[in-house]
């Protein structure tokens, strides 16, 4: 099959323009699309969010439950917000805290693709499979993708660890998972992420589920116990901190509905 050609810019790249009387030429808009479809190629977002978006988000119907209608529209205006005005906003970064199957990681790969659609370069990570890969390259015999895991995670333009804290917490991971959000916190470079950890400091709302004690502390293992006080404390300084909360897990909803 003959390859399609620009009929703009009859693939060169370069349309020719009159700016002010003075000849000259301009990037043609098939690149930017081009550059848009390789990013969006090698982000290593899963097969399972490749399409997730703002448009395709769905929210609680009010009258089922208003409280969660409200509460998630809520997270979802600020997410697209971030999105909109990065890199203009005071913090590079973006954290969202919350039970599991609440939304968390569709609304972060949201994020994610609106800044790639933009022309920033990001990258998706599973926290405990890049603690897997950088673990594996230690190994004389590992591959050079696991080599270079950690130094994709250090130097990408917008990264997104999903399900941060996921892991059995050893020195190592504490001090990995320190070693990566320090420089990029030092460097401002993006940090999108998610957890399922709570933390006494993200904003409380009433209806968060968990294990709680009789007298209403919460026992669940903390961010801060997940990934190290340093992490925690760096994480906090670069995101804007969301929690999502009052949300039944979508994923239990849909299982009996079938």
């Amino acid at each position: 099959m003959a390859e399609m050609v620009c009929a703009k810019c009859d693939g060169t790249g370069w349309v020719l323009g009159e700016l002010e009387g003075i000849s000259g030429v301009t990037r043609c808009d098939c690149v930017l699309v081009e550059r848009k479809d390789r990013i969006e190629r090698t982000s290593n977002i899963p097969p399972l969010y490749q399409s997730a978006s703002f448009e395709n988000f769905l929210l609680p119907k009010e009258k089922d439950n208003p409280v969660a209608n409200r509460n998630l529209g809520s997270v979802m205006m600020r997410a697209k917000s971030y999105a909109r005005e990065y890199p203009l906003s005071d913090k590079p970064g973006l954290l969202f805290i919350g039970e599991p199957g609440t939304g968390k990681t569709h609304l972060a790969v949201a994020a994610l693709r609106s800044l790639i659609e933009r022309g920033f370069e990001g990258l998706f990570f599973d926290y405990q499979n890049l603690l897997d890969r950088i673990r594996t390259s230690y190994d004389p015999a590992s591959g050079t993708s696991d080599k270079e895991a950690y130094r994709s995670a250090l130097d990408a333009e917008i990264l997104l660890l999903d399900d941060l804290g996921a892991h059995r917490t050893t020195d190592w991971v504490e001090d990995t998972v320190t070693s990566i959000i320090t420089h990029r916190c030092n460097n401002r470079k993006a940090l999108i992420a998610t957890t399922n950890l709570p933390d006494p400091d993200a904003a409380v709302v009433s209806g968060d589920r968990g294990n709680t004690s009789p007298g209403g502390r919460d026992l669940r293992r903390t961010l801060g116990e997940g990934i190290g006080m340093r992490a925690r404390s760096r994480l906090f300084e670069m995101c804007h901190v969301i929690r999502v909360s009052g949300v039944e897990d979508f994923r239990i909803k849909k299982a009996r509905l079938f």
